[in-house]
């Protein structure tokens, strides 16, 4: 009789418990809780919006291949070139919100675009969490072989001499080539003539033949020429000199302004609002894939720099950024509208 009644206390204890917990009124235990589903759990998406073949995408498809090999599961780069990366931004928006489906965008996309137009099809603050940058390149202030310019302060000083008939070149309105070119104008004071061409290869070979004064260019579009000794890397718009040329002085130790950067860098950006544990993931490996030998070795040969920063540091970085380029976008009264 007693035995009956402890093991009815002990059911209608276990069946009270069991009421209490199905209407939220007790927690359930860890074990018990719904644990987040593991990521990724399907293929992953790597959206871009540059063309097959370019540093970037070379870049995108090293990533893609270390994710691949720590996931077990398929990444693929979907690239999405033209229409100034709107074809790929709006993919990303219409593709999947959990994080299988990421962006790569660069420097424009996050921090000149928004005052470039007065209506974007994205709002960088609202559709993008930018997670990290892939890698960072300097621009050098290209010229001709033969060219009068020896040193950054020959340029300032003909540009100052002859307002608005010193031209320079790039190949659109926007651009990091462009718009590093108006901060330098901004920087020495000077006014100068932006020539557009439709293409880089016809840009650079303008610089060489003397048709233009001179053009910002990365190792990656103007090295092969400078490598075929038909252009002149006059200095590099950087903090210090690059290592991979270390005979090039600075803008600062070329005559120039103290301290004046023109960077390129792309970045990986995931839908707004994904859970920390997944961006988190996403971030860790991506930085342990850029880490490795084979990765850096290939940057050398795009000329590109690992920068490997925070979070905080990175989204500083970008709101530093942002504010650079709205100033001499306004200034310069640009607008791509």
């Amino acid at each position: 009789m007693s035995f009956f009644r402890s093991s009815l206390s002990r059911r209608a204890i276990a069946a009270a418990v069991l009421a209490l917990t199905a209407g939220g009124l007790l927690p359930l235990t860890a074990s018990a809780q719904q644990q987040p589903a593991a990521f990724p759990t399907k293929p992953v998406r790597i959206i871009t919006p540059f063309p097959v073949g370019g540093g970037p995408d070379g870049v995108a498809r090293l990533v893609a291949d270390k994710l691949s090999r720590a996931w077990g599961q398929p990444v693929v780069v979907e690239n999405r070139p033209g229409g100034n990366g709107f074809i790929a931004i709006d993919a990303f928006k219409r593709g999947a919100k959990d994080g299988h489906d990421i962006i790569v965008l660069d420097n424009v996309h996050l921090a000149a675009y928004p005052a470039l137009f007065k209506k974007l099809p994205y709002d960088a603050s609202k559709d993008f969490d930018a997670l990290l940058p892939l890698f960072k390149t300097y621009f050098f202030f290209t010229v001709a072989t033969n060219s009068k310019y020896k040193t950054v302060g020959d340029l300032i000083a003909d540009a100052k001499a002859n307002p608005g008939k010193l031209d320079y070149g790039s190949w659109s309105v926007g651009n990091p080539v462009h718009l590093g070119s108006e901060l330098f104008e901004s920087a020495t004071g000077t006014q100068m003539e932006h020539v557009i061409y439709k293409e880089t290869t016809q840009l650079y070979t303008s610089v060489a033949t003397g048709e233009l004064a001179f053009a910002l260019g990365s190792s990656a579009t103007a090295g092969p020429l400078q490598r075929a000794n038909k252009l002149r890397f006059l200095a590099a718009a950087a903090p210090q000199r690059v290592a991979a040329f270390p005979d090039v002085p600075t803008v600062s130790e070329s005559g120039g302004p103290k301290g004046f950067e023109v960077i390129g860098w792309n970045a990986i950006a995931v839908p707004k609002g994904l859970p920390a544990s997944v961006t988190e993931k996403i971030k860790r490996d991506i930085e342990k894939g850029l880490a490795e030998p084979d990765v850096l070795e290939k940057f050398k040969s795009f000329g590109y720099e690992p920068f490997p920063t925070t979070r905080p540091q990175f989204d500083q970085f970008v709101a530093t950024e942002t504010k650079r380029f709205t100033d001499v976008i306004r200034k310069a009264n640009v607008s791509l509208d």
